[in-house]
């Protein structure tokens, strides 16, 4: 039995904004989950880095559910690539609470490589099992071609190392899954298929008053609407959404770009993509929307004909599953678990070539043809139903309790 879980975050807390710096689907997955472990039971402290002044060492968001701030390094944003340096003070600032607050966890989980790097340390101090899910991988992100300037030099070989002595590895697709054991060498009975949820009280299609209500609140009439949500960064392709709204050719179509810069060169892409809107003379027809409340989402979703995931990589893909949940019917790159949420022409469409007019095709059909398109949403939010948060809080409980029960696996 697990009775308390830490949390680990240190790079982005769940309490920020999802869709600013380095806050996306990471938070929202940290949030839904621990909110989800602790209404079934098991308490949970989420340990992240205090990157701002004032901020309250421990925030009590719900019963059985808290939020740990860390003193490491300043109280300022500090560049993913720059945050190795801190894993000591992380550590010793994790021991220090540990101590002070008179707690002990029953299990440590990791999210994404730097709170791996922390918890595999802390997994040797405390002897503790350790669960460890990287939403991103640095091998994966260099197959795909992406930028990792944001990443530290030698975060495949401590990703490498975690890897290698984590008790659990938590994939969110088989995708993921055969990447862990293809690329790190992953055991692969300690890797789970573990897939996140989606809060369907909050994302949920509505009926034509909502949708209608929905469009007024965003004030877009009677405009064809594509929406892309999430950080504006390479990563993300928003630069191809953009070149497939010009695709279209169409003046009754808007783009809506939803979040904010989001790492060392989000300034920098957030520029270029205003410059790919002009040149294209698609400027008017380009919308950009400071990032929203978690929850004002579902008012972006509703509202949209179609949702664009042009992304270059995508270990899961949380944007197209509330879409679906909405649903919206989604165009997305055949990339990680993309592949796994859309079921191509029957939930919506994949795409597998980066190319304006590939994307464009696929978005045609579904503005031109309302009954396919209401069709395709119908059947995405039937299949987005497989996807709740306290199915994947209860996978993740027994696997705990699991751990809990025997030795930690000890590195090689």
């Amino acid at each position: 039995m697990v009775r308390r879980l830490g949390i680990l975050s240190v790079h982005t807390s769940p309490l920020a904004q999802p869709g600013t710096g380095d806050g996306g689907g990471l938070n929202v997955y940290v949030h839904a989950l621990a909110s989800s472990l602790a209404r079934a039971g098991v308490e949970c402290d989420v340990l992240t880095r205090a990157d701002r002044p004032g901020l309250r060492p421990v925030v009590d968001v719900e019963p059985g559910f808290r939020v740990v701030h860390l003193a490491a390094g300043p109280r300022a944003p500090v560049p993913k690539h720059a945050l190795d340096e801190l894993v000591d003070e992380l550590v010793d600032a994790t021991l220090a609470h540990q101590r002070d607050a008179h707690v002990e966890y029953d299990v440590l989980h990791g999210n994404y490589w730097i709170s791996g790097a922390v918890g595999h340390r802390l997994k040797h101090q405390l002897d503790v099992p350790l669960a460890s899910t990287f939403h991103t991988l640095a091998r994966v992100k260099a197959s795909a071609g992406v930028d990792g300037s944001d990443d530290a030099r030698d975060r495949a070989r401590v990703e490498q190392e975690v890897i290698g002595c984590s008790d659990l590895l938590c994939a969110s697709t088989v995708e993921e899954r055969d990447q862990l054991v293809d690329l790190y060498a992953a055991d692969p009975e300690r890797v789970e298929i573990v897939p996140p949820g989606v809060d369907h009280e909050l994302f949920s299609p509505g009926d034509d008053t909502d949708r209608a209500r929905a469009r007024d609140a965003l004030g877009v009439g009677d405009r064809r609407v594509l929406l892309f949500v999430g950080r504006i960064q390479p990563l993300k392709g928003a630069d191809l959404a953009i070149e497939t709204l010009a695709a279209l050719d169409d003046p009754r179509s808007l783009l809506l770009v939803v979040g904010g810069p989001s790492g060392a060169d989000g300034d920098r892409e957030l520029a270029h993509l205003r410059d790919v809107a002009r040149a294209l003379g698609v400027d008017h027809q380009v919308r950009f929307v400071p990032p929203q409340r978690h929850g004002r989402l579902r008012a972006f979703y509703r509202a949209a004909d179609v949702c664009l995931v042009p992304s270059r990589s995508e270990s899961f893909g949380l944007v197209a599953l509330e879409a679906a949940a909405c649903g919206t019917p989604v165009v997305a790159t055949a990339v990680g678990g993309l592949r796994s949420l859309v079921d191509d022409g029957q939930t919506g469409f994949l795409v597998t070539e980066r190319d304006p007019v590939a994307f464009a095709t696929p978005v045609a059909v579904l503005l031109d043809a309302p009954d396919v398109a209401r069709e395709l949403g119908v059947a995405a939010h039937a299949r987005s139903r497989r996807y709740s948060w306290s199915i994947t809080a209860g996978r993740l409980r027994r696997l705990y309790a699991d751990l809990a029960a025997r030795e930690p696996v000890q590195c090689a």
